[in-house]
């Protein structure tokens, strides 16, 4: 007796969750939404311009402050903001800058629990936390100094 109960409470549990998938929006089954766009970068002299500088960091909804921050500390150099672009004192490969935005997004960005870029930066006390709104997580992040 107790088998047949649980073989119908099975088949009740799933259709419920067969039923539930099928009203999910579609946008949460896409993990592609996240799509950062391809750095345009250019060398002029002995400066490096990284001319959709804004366009990005309004993608990834984080201060543009935090992120010049973090690529001048990374590239050892001087940086400032002018209109849309970012510019660097030397000369800084396009690959170099890829590869230090693909860490910016996994140390500040992207949720470390689930994976998500739904996050923002919080403050308590005195610990910076990055907080994620899909999965509300909670973790902390280090210093940019």
């Amino acid at each position: 007796m107790w088998k047949n109960y649980a073989t119908v409470q099975d088949d009740i549990y799933s259709r419920i969750l067969k039923r539930a998938k099928e009203q999910l929006p579609e946008h949460t089954r896409d993990d592609t939404r996240f799509i950062i766009p391809e750095v345009d970068s250019q060398i002029e002299g002995n400066r490096t311009f990284f001319r959709n500088f804004k366009d990005i960091i309004s993608l990834l909804n984080r201060p543009h402050n935090h992120f010049l921050k973090f690529l001048t500390n990374e590239l050892g150099t001087s940086g400032n903001i002018e209109g849309n672009r970012a510019i660097f004192q030397g000369k800084h490969l396009r690959g170099q800058i890829i590869k230090l935005l693909d860490r910016y997004v996994t140390d500040f960005v992207v949720c470390p629990e689930c994976g998500k870029p739904d996050t923002k930066f919080t403050v308590q006390g005195r610990v910076a936390l990055l907080t994620c709104e899909a999965c509300g997580a909670s973790t902390g992040i280090k210093a940019i100094s």
